[in-house]
């Protein structure tokens, strides 16, 4: 008894509907060469699929071909799924660069305060000088200084070095 194509066709559908729920391994001996099988690797790593998924994904695609019409028009199904993945980790990126412009912003914000910040300790540091000089060189004008003492600045120095040249 010989089946009609169509019988065939039908049978195909039917263990292809099944196969595509229950996914397993298979060792299978593929007789290309050494550079093919070096360039498959490479393609395989840049789309970022295992080897494995990527000739899985070629025969589903060569089965669909047979046993149905294809409506992805010639693209694998891996690919789709890849293109999701690419587009959800794109929005990631995107989130990422807003959340950094953020932070961002807030640092140059903290580093101008601290800019201003230290501007005003040094107006303070110089006015709180501005006004023990005064009270030190009064001192000076009671009492007469000699050229080798320190001088009444408080720079540390002989006051011939300093205030004394």
């Amino acid at each position: 008894m010989a089946l009609d194509l169509g019988m065939l066709a039908k049978i195909d559908r039917r263990v292809f509907a099944e196969l595509a729920h229950a996914i397993g391994s298979q060792a299978v001996k593929v007789p290309v060469s050494d550079a093919v099988w070096s360039t498959w690797r490479r393609y395989c790593a840049a789309i970022g699929l295992t080897m494995g998924e990527g000739v899985a994904g070629l025969i589903t695609h060569e089965l669909r071909t047979i046993v149905e019409e294809v409506t992805d028009a010639g693209v694998p199904v891996f690919a789709g799924r890849r293109e999701e993945e690419l587009a959800a980790r794109k929005s990631q990126i995107v989130a990422r660069e807003r959340d950094l412009t953020a932070v961002e912003e807030r640092l140059h914000g903290w580093t101008e305060r601290l800019g201003i910040w230290e501007g005003e300790l040094r107006a303070r540091e110089q006015r709180l000088e501005l006004d023990s000089k005064p009270a030190a060189q009064s001192k000076a004008i009671d009492r007469k200084i000699g050229r080798n003492e320190r001088c009444p600045c408080g720079s540390g120095l002989k006051y011939k070095r300093c205030h004394g040249s």
